[in-house]
């Protein structure tokens, strides 16, 4: 890009500096040095205080990045800090040079305003999924830790690794060296490949006896099961990612190097026990009560989250992992009082089904109970009715009582419609699909959304296979009555937004069925269409994306107007229940900032571009239940 001559003037101007660990390459709001930095070699956190004073690591900066570029023409002070983590070098461009880079070499500007663009969109991100929200902190109460700190703060860096060939021996002396339990295994291109933990050698080599010592290799014993996660991960969803995964370590990635590896002692040593406490306590509540009280505790882990501006992907990752917990402690719980009350064992094996938007992980206040339940065809039929209708009958009334009202479209396992075996759940989907009728997709649609939590997930992947075969087939043929339901964009002519007129929720607008189911559905028959089976909203616009089905410019614009839909209802939700109101699907347009009302529009149109292609491609009949 640029020639060797222009490279050589501008070395001979520039400057290197080195920096501890430690040090700052400046802090916030000092005024600015003029300079472009280029990092050399080490890395250096970037630093965020608020006003509260509260510190917050918002990335990383490694070799070959650059920082400073927001004031270097500015000259405005510094809106962050710059921490030095591991040694640096860097070469300073002094604001003159660059300038004269950028007038006199087009392609090199064109460079560098793209890196430039690409950062402010990532800043607009973060905008539209309510990073700048102001929200009071601090006023649950509870002392949680766990979403007030990133991984980045906590992680090892640099990371001890070895090469898959290595001899255990040589490895074993070099954890004992570093007095570390584990150590990272990398290729030879230096992407890791497993984790070898102390306890894969006792195992192995001392319990086992599986190989010799002499001539084992670390790739024969390691654990090539790794859970990565960022820098930027809160110190809560990494927790929950090694509950997830049943794993003591995780690996921390940027840009597909290895920045640093957590553990989770590391995490208790960040005084974050209370609620890891929290979390496991719903593997041993031993009765409802408290089971109950332990989900009161997870919806001050929302509250937490949301004041510490946590991205919507991480609040769905944590609270529907939490609840999912609850939700199978709870069946466990109602198996054993099924068995004292003189029901016995279940008499065929079945398997709990979560529905809506539990199944697509998007729970996060306590919604209501979307579930089913299957069981096989194996014993005698009559037993089966009689255990299975008490058992879902007991399940739904514990959830209840822990806080997951009862669904009112009454799409719950008490009702036989959602509890049969699985021969009916088969024949009832080939009989309707012979001749689909608007009144049956109410029944069919949410079949889209079906997975499995509690009991033999197979019985649940059979059937949904088949359905989903026989779906593509239905929306491919368009054999189906017409539908001339359009979407109606919640926003009047003028311009105004169009809210209720009169009673509890007037002036108000309800977001879920004016955009976000409409939204919701239109991405999952998509998916259907593509053959793709990932149950969450994001990860089908992700993988929509990645396929080809959608555009890169519709799949990011979809995602940010789902993202910033769904973090305002969680944000008005949050400011009802401060005010003693409960938390509902409705929100006051006009109380939001100028500039969030102005998004909420862009949003709003992207639902109505949505809701015009899917009708173009399948056809009105599929919309018209939700539209």
């Amino acid at each position: 890009m640029l020639e060797t001559d222009v490279l050589q003037q501008l070395a001979r101007k520039a400057e290197i500096r080195v920096y501890p660990p430690g040090a700052y390459v400046f802090r916030q709001d000092e005024v600015s040095q003029d300079v472009l930095f280029i990092i050399a070699s080490g890395l250096v956190e970037l630093v965020i205080i608020n006003d509260r004073g509260v510190e917050t690591v918002i990335g990383l900066r490694r070799p070959f990045d650059f920082f400073g570029e927001t004031v270097v023409f500015s000259r405005r002070r510094y809106p962050g800090s710059i921490r030095v983590k591991k040694h640096l070098c860097c070469c300073l461009i002094f604001r003159g040079d660059l300038e004269y880079l950028l007038y006199h070499y087009p392609e090199f500007c064109t460079f560098f305003n793209r890196l430039l663009a690409e950062r402010m969109r990532l800043l607009y991100e973060k905008l539209v999924v309510g990073r700048s929200a102001d929200t009071p902190a601090g006023s649950s109460g509870y002392n949680f830790g766990l979403f007030r700190k990133r991984v980045s703060e906590v992680m090892s860096s640099p990371v001890i690794t070895c090469r898959l060939g290595d001899s255990v021996r040589d490895a074993s002396r070099l954890m004992w060296e570093k007095d570390i339990d584990a150590v990272v295994v990398t290729d030879t291109e230096n992407h890791p490949r497993g984790i070898l933990m102390e306890k894969n050698l006792v195992r192995n080599l001392i319990a086992r006896q599986k190989y010799p010592v002499e001539s084992c290799r670390v790739e024969d014993v390691m654990n090539s099961s790794l859970t990565e996660v960022r820098p930027q991960t809160f110190i809560g969803q990494a927790l929950v990612a090694m509950m997830r995964k049943n794993t003591r370590h995780l690996i921390v990635m940027e840009k597909g190097e290895i920045a640093g590896i957590v553990s989770l002692v590391d995490l208790v040593k960040t005084q974050s026990a209370g609620t890891m406490m929290l979390t496991r306590d719903i593997e041993s509540q031993p009765n409802l009560s408290g089971l109950a009280q332990v989900h009161r505790e997870i919806r001050k882990i929302l509250k937490e989250m949301v004041e510490e501006k946590a991205t919507l992907y991480e609040i769905f990752d944590v609270m529907s992992e939490m609840r999912e917990r609850l939700i199978r402690r709870a069946i466990r719980l109602s198996e054993e009082k099924m068995k004292s009350a003189g029901f016995g064992s279940a008499p065929a094996e079945y398997c709990w089904i979560n529905m809506g938007s539990g199944a697509r992980f998007e729970q996060t206040f306590a919604a209501e109970q979307d579930n089913a339940l299957m069981y096989a065809d194996k014993g005698e039929p009559e037993k089966c009715r009689i255990y299975f209708t008490e058992l879902a009958e007991r399940i739904v009334r514990n959830l209840e009582r822990c806080g997951f009202e009862r669904c009112q479209n009454e799409m719950m396992a008490v009702y036989e419609t959602w509890r049969k075996p699985f021969a009916d759940w088969l024949a009832d989907i080939q009989l309707k699909g012979r001749e689909i009728k608007q009144e049956q997709l109410p029944y069919i649609l949410p079949l889209l959304d079906f997975r499995p939590v509690w009991g033999n997930f197979s019985l649940v992947e059979d059937f949904r296979s088949i359905f989903f075969s026989l779906f593509r087939k239905w929306l491919k043929s368009r054999r189906f009555e017409e539908d001339h339901t359009e979407y109606r964009l919640p926003i009047r002519f003028l311009g105004t937004f169009s809210t209720e007129s009169r009673g509890i929720h007037k002036n108000e607008m309800d977001l879920k069925k004016s955009a976000i189911m409409p939204m919701i559905h239109c991405i999952r028959l998509m998916a259907a269409a593509g053959g793709i089976t990932e149950p969450s909203t994001l990860g089908r616009l992700k993988i929509l994306t990645e396929s080809g089905i959608l555009s890169e410019g519709d799949g990011a614009a979809f995602s940010q107007s789902f993202e910033f839909l769904m973090m305002t209802k969680i944000r008005e939700n949050m400011k009802k229940i401060e005010r003693g109101r409960k938390a509902d699907h409705y929100i006051d347009p006009y109380s939001l900032r100028k500039n969030e009302r102005l998004v909420l529009k862009d949003a709003l149109a992207e639902v109505s571009r949505l809701t015009d292609m899917v009708k173009e491609e399948y056809g009105g009949f599929w919309l018209s239940c939700v539209v």
